[in-house]
């Protein structure tokens, strides 16, 4: 039968009891301890009671532990260790970054600007994991909301109940097309581009409802021959010479692209603002802090060179 204990074992009695058999008397543990004697006496007798056990008696006038003392001491060792080990264990926690973030956003971001600020946090702080799903925009805002996500790098616009959404980046969106050869040699405007073979992003993402808008704007609808998630993909048929499409900046990062892609700037032009979405009652660890603080320095110049010096 499982014994039921009333009451927790007491720590501090643990360390009384030590102390008076290192000194051999209640009188100098308890000036040690700064306690009066009949407090420590109190203490022992109390350990004494939990134990159901006589734990020291008087021999040429020290107290010297009995068997049973004797025994508690040896475990005494290791629970101090334990103790030990768990306070270690615990300032890791206090002064450390470690644990697991998970951030939302969409895959033009996740390729082409995270990589050197993931890369940067991973270097910093080995333990420190960030876990990285793609979606549109209503998929991470309701992910976000609903706890599933720890926060999310999303394009505007966004809104949500119990949301805070911080706009941290802003870049244009370019035309780009096949190097060689080249479709367009004049001004890149929505009736020029309108009447080209489009290739754009999939129908119901935020980054589609930008172009949208844009041709909306004048009075203009575009029709595309491939609606596409991934703008990888995207610059793949762009590169076969299927058409042409519109992209953010970022995706034209990489050097490779500039052999076989070439772009231009819209006009007017179009932009587009990155915001970081948190719930507004999320505690911040310091885990999650030390990746909202690299998220929210996204458009600080110092930050820059990094993102874009393969431009």
């Amino acid at each position: 039968m499982k014994r039921i204990i009333p009451q927790k074992l007491n720590l501090e009695q643990l360390a009384t009891f030590e102390l008076v058999v290192l000194h051999g008397s209640f009188s100098a543990a308890a000036e040690q301890l700064g306690l009066t004697q009949p407090a420590v006496s109190l203490q022992i007798r109390q350990l004494e009671k939990f134990f159901n056990l006589k734990l020291l008696e008087r021999i040429a006038k020290k107290m010297k532990p009995t068997s049973a003392g004797f025994t508690l001491l040896e475990h005494n060792i290791l629970i101090n260790n334990a103790i030990d080990g768990a306070l270690q264990s615990m300032a890791v926690h206090a002064h450390e970054i470690s644990g697991q973030v998970t951030l939302g956003t969409g895959a033009t971001a996740c390729i082409h600007l995270l990589p050197p600020l993931l890369g940067h946090l991973k270097q910093q702080w080995p333990e420190l994991d960030v876990n990285v799903k793609i979606g549109n925009t209503d998929e991470m805002l309701k992910a976000v909301t609903e706890n599933r996500l720890d926060l999310a790098l999303v394009t505007l616009p966004a809104a949500g109940n119990n949301l805070s959404i911080t706009p941290v980046y802003e870049e244009s969106f370019v035309v780009i097309q096949q190097a060689q050869p080249r479709l367009l040699l004049d001004e890149i405007t929505p009736e020029r581009l309108v009447n080209l073979p489009l290739i754009l992003f999939e129908n119901g993402s935020s980054t589609r409802q930008l172009i949208d808008d844009w041709f909306q704007q004048q009075g203009l609808r575009p029709h595309p021959i491939m609606e596409l998630g991934s703008v990888e993909a995207i610059k793949q048929m762009v590169m076969a010479g299927l058409g042409v499409s519109i992209v953010p900046q970022l995706a034209m990062s990489q050097p490779q692209n500039s052999s076989r892609l070439c772009s231009h700037p819209l006009n007017p032009p179009l932009n587009r603002q990155l915001a970081v979405v948190l719930r507004q009652d999320k505690p911040l660890n310091k885990a999650l802090k030390k990746v909202v603080d690299g998220l929210l320095a996204l458009g600080a110049p110092s930050m820059l060179p990094a993102i874009s010096k393969t431009d």
